[in-house]
């Protein structure tokens, strides 16, 4: 699968540009333990640190970066950001903008009318024909003090204008900064086919196959990682 963004001449130079999730890792996962002491166990147990479905859903797709730092203070957000004369006229300036709470209403998502805010996108994403892009929240990054909204674009179609990418704000008691380069959406391509679902009772050589694997389970630690994980690939 070949990925490619394009943005206007005049901020190439300038944007934090779209990177592996394998590289936007969160400091909090490098520096977690990998074993803490349980008191239900009555010893120390494995962390999700190191449990690879968990850190390769982390680690899976490409990530959107802030392009600019964005202070919030007080309900309110500002950022200092002088862009040069952009070559196109019709492209944005402002790292954010906002949707009325009313396009929100009458789902889990609204809150109490408050905007949701919008990351204003300044690269293009093309992707091979038959390809469509999911954009969602960052895997298991709770620590965030908004929520993307998911979304699904044709990427193989519109890609010559930015995907923008909504969210709701959670955190009211945030203050502070949300610093350039925070990862803001983990996009991941997706076949748009049809998936055909199949549903059948396990026969004997599979009844087999899942009494031998359950038992390696049960015997000891790292049967999924040794034996059955796939490679990673570096960039």
């Amino acid at each position: 699968m070949k990925i490619l963004f394009r943005c206007d001449p005049a901020l190439f130079d300038l944007l934090p540009r779209p990177q592996p999730a394998r590289e936007a890792l969160p400091d909090w996962l490098r520096t977690m333990k990998p074993r803490v002491p349980s008191a239900v166990h009555q010893r120390a147990i494995r962390t999700v640190k190191q449990c690879p479905p968990f850190v390769d859903a982390m680690s899976h797709g490409f990530v959107m970066r802030l392009p600019c730092d964005v202070i919030v203070r007080d309900g309110q957000f500002s950022w200092d950001w002088p862009l040069p004369a952009l070559t196109l006229p019709n492209h944005p300036r402002a790292p954010l903008s906002f949707h009325v709470g009313e396009q929100l209403q009458g789902s889990p998502l609204a809150r109490d009318g408050q905007l949701a805010i919008k990351f204003n996108s300044f690269w293009t994403v093309e992707l091979e024909a038959g390809w469509s892009l999911m954009a969602a929240h960052p895997i298991n990054r709770d620590e965030l003090p908004f929520r993307l909204l998911t979304g699904v674009v044709d990427a193989d179609r519109f890609h010559d204008v930015g995907i923008n990418l909504p969210a709701v704000w959670i955190d009211s008691t945030f203050e502070g900064t949300l610093p350039r380069g925070l990862p803001i959406a983990q996009c991941h391509p997706v076949r748009r086919e049809a998936d055909e679902l199949v549903c059948e009772p396990m026969a004997v050589e599979h009844q087999l196959r899942y009494e031998s694997v359950a038992a390696q389970i049960m015997a000891g630690p790292g049967v999924y990682r040794k034996g059955y994980r796939g490679k990673r690939r570096a960039p």
